[in-house]
């Protein structure tokens, strides 16, 4: 069974920069789009980042101009570079991916930004 697990989370000072993965225990394939999404405590889960299968990415507007996703390849899937973090990106960031047959889903890794 296919398991996603999230790294790179942890506790920076506003302003850092942190770099998350999302790592597949198994090749996945016919992948047709991935993307980031957090939930901060108390808070609807959000859209952080989306890669389409054609490359194309797209972004929340409270993250655009800082956060950077990229495909990586085989079971390293994608990264989320993220710059001049702020209080507010504090939350569980996960990672999903959808396939032509189902959506696969990590736990999330916790980011903390503190001011």
């Amino acid at each position: 069974q296919v398991q996603l697990v999230e790294s790179g989370g942890g506790l920076v000072q506003t302003g850092g920069s942190l770099r998350l993965s999302c790592a597949a225990s198994t090749s996945i394939s016919s992948i047709y789009d991935m993307a980031w999404y957090r939930q901060a405590p108390g808070e609807q889960r959000e859209l952080v980042a989306r890669i389409d299968i054609n490359g194309s990415t797209h972004y929340a507007d409270s993250v655009k101009g800082r956060f950077t996703m990229s495909r990586g390849n085989l079971k390293a899937l994608t990264f989320l570079r993220m710059n001049n973090l702020k209080p507010e990106d504090t939350a569980v960031y996960s990672c999903a991916v959808q396939t032509l047959s189902r959506d696969y889903w990590g736990q999330g890794t916790q980011v903390t930004v503190s001011s």
